[in-house]
Parts: C-alpha cells; sequence; structure tokens
C-alpha cells in the first residue's frame, strides 16, 4: 500500500477535515477524497465516518491509526538517513592502519574529519602490513593505510614518500658515516619486523643483494627502537616512525635513497560517502601537514 495514502489519511484524521488535508498536501478534496476511498477498499472495511459534525475514526480506523503513523514516521527517519549518508553526516567507517601512521597522522587527520563530521563514527583498528592486508581482504575494513604496492584488488590513493633511515646505536663504527650504502650493511645484526611485515626492510636490502642476519624479531615497531638504542643490533626503519624520538639513536640515510610509497586502500567497488569524504580529509591533511 502507498505511503501516500497513509499520508492522507493520518493527515486528515490530524486536521478533522478533507479540505484542510488537501491544503496541507498541496491536493484537492476531491483526490483526497478518492485516495481514501482506495485505501478502505485496500482494507476492505471503512475507517472514516463522515457526518455533519465532521470526520470520526471507526473503531477499525483507531486501530491502524498509530500503526500508520508509525510507518510514516519510519519513512521520514530512512529519508533522513539516507540523506545524511549522501552528504557524509551519517554511518561508520571502519579504518585500519599501521604504527607510525596511527602515532604520528591519524590524531590531526581524525580532529579535522570530526570537525567537519561529527556525526560519523570511526572505528580504528590497528596493526601491521599483514593485519592490513589480511583486513582488506576480508573486507573488515572500508579503509586501511597501506604501503605501495597494494595488496589484492584494491582502489588505492597515494599520500607521500616516506623515507627508509639506518638507525643504530650511538657509538656504532657506522655512525662514522652520512649516510650508508647498503653493502656496508653486510654481516650486521639485523632487528627486523616479523617476516610478513618487514617489507621494507627487505626491499631495501634486497636491492643490493643483501641477505640480512636477522638477530631478533617482533611485531612492536616501537620495540625495535628500544632494542637498537640498547645496542642490540641496527634496523631499517621509515623516517616517520621516529618522529618526536630520536634522543638516544644514530639516524643515517641509504645512499641512494630508498622509501616506501604510503596510501590509502578502499576494497569496496562502491563509493561509501563518508569513506569517500575521509579519504579527501586525509589529503587535505597532509597537504596542510607536510611530512
Amino acid at each position: 500500500m502507498s505511503l501516500r495514502k497513509y499520508q492522507a489519511f493520518v493527515e486528515t484524521v490530524r486536521l478533522g477535515s478533507l479540505t484542510r488535508a488537501a491544503q496541507s498536501l498541496g491536493s484537492t478534496q476531491s483526490r483526497i477524497s478518492h485516495i481514501l476511498a482506495d485505501l478502505e477498499e485496500e482494507f476492505g472495511f471503512p475507517l472514516l465516518s463522515r457526518s455533519r459534525s465532521g470526520i470520526q475514526l471507526t473503531q477499525a480506523g483507531k486501530l491502524l491509526l498509530p500503526r500508520m503513523q508509525a510507518i510514516l514516521q519510519e519513512d521520514s527517519a530512512l529519508q533522513t538517513l539516507a540523506r545524511d549518508i549522501r552528504q557524509a553526516d551519517s554511518g561508520t567507517i571502519r579504518l585500519g592502519a599501521f604504527t607510525s601512521v596511527a602515532v604520528h597522522w591519524l590524531p590531526g587527520i581524525i580532529r579535522d574529519f570530526q570537525a567537519r563530521h561529527p556525526r560519523v563514527e570511526l572505528k580504528l583498528f590497528n596493526g601491521d602490513y599483514a593485519d592490513m592486508e589480511r583486513w582488506l581482504e576480508k573486507g573488515e575494513i572500508d579503509v586501511g593505510f597501506v604501503t605501495l604496492p597494494a595488496p589484492g584488488p584494491v582502489r588505492t590513493i597515494p599520500l607521500a614518500q616516506d623515507p627508509l633511515v639506518v638507525i643504530l646505536p650511538r657509538g656504532h663504527r657506522l655512525c662514522a658515516l652520512e649516510a650508508i650504502p647498503p653493502e656496508e650493511l653486510r654481516g650486521e645484526d639485523f632487528i627486523s619486523l616479523l617476516q610478513d611485515s618487514a617489507h621494507d626492510t627487505h626491499r631495501a636490502l634486497d636491492e643490493a643483494g643483501i641477505s640480512p642476519h636477522i638477530k631478533f624479531t617482533t611485531k612492536d615497531d616501537y620495540a625495535i627502537l628500544a632494542m637498537v638504542e640498547q645496542g642490540l643490533g641496527i634496523a631499517i626503519v621509515p623516517q616517520l616512525l621516529l618522529k618526536g624520538h630520536r634522543e638516544d639513536l644514530a639516524v643515517r640515510p641509504l645512499t641512494p635513497g630508498v622509501s616506501r610509497t604510503i596510501a590509502l586502500a578502499l576494497p569496496h567497488e562502491g563509493e561509501i560517502p563518508a569513506v569517500e569524504a575521509f579519504c579527501r580529509s586525509v589529503t587535505a591533511w597532509l597537504r596542510e601537514n607536510p611530512q
């Protein structure tokens, strides 16, 4: 049954007059009368009684009125929600990010995004590269920060180049160099992320034909920094990870330089307005806060 018929019925009861209901709905009295007659025919019983004193609800009409009002209210809420989604003013975004982005980028990005879209809920998933690949593949996140090349068939938005650097304990022999050729790293003890998340380290060394001696592995980026500080080995890490944390480390660039490309990855084919708005906020924040 048409919502328009319910609306005509509810408005007629509210105003107590076919004429006033027609004016309220931008219609005519004859048209409203015809709509109500169709509604009664569909139900199979009268909903209104008409007399010189006005319009009265039948017993059946009294029973059905609250249900019709509820249906109209739900439809109004549905249309409002759909409008909010179109305007990126509602919904939930499941967001995946690895540590360096989660610590150094996301607080500012989220602050700016929520200032513009306060009713969008953000759910943050923090993990490593392997976690990101799995979440994207299974559709468990709506957008994720990745490094290129991206895992799987996803749409990507490149964001920034993040140089890879060598971190050393103070006093290490390589501290004497201003920049470190990869061949100088041969034979050194390395501290690394787990194999499925150590793409950056292995890419930098593979290009030089070096097979690193991995002494310790960890899932925690900041555990690598702490272990290097204690002289347990050296590491190759993204420069972003070191932001605000260099006091007890020596940091040297690689020569020739190597970097990772940080990007956003979106697993869904169709555009989700709130997710697209978040992506725009990310790129805008990076323009205003160059790394």
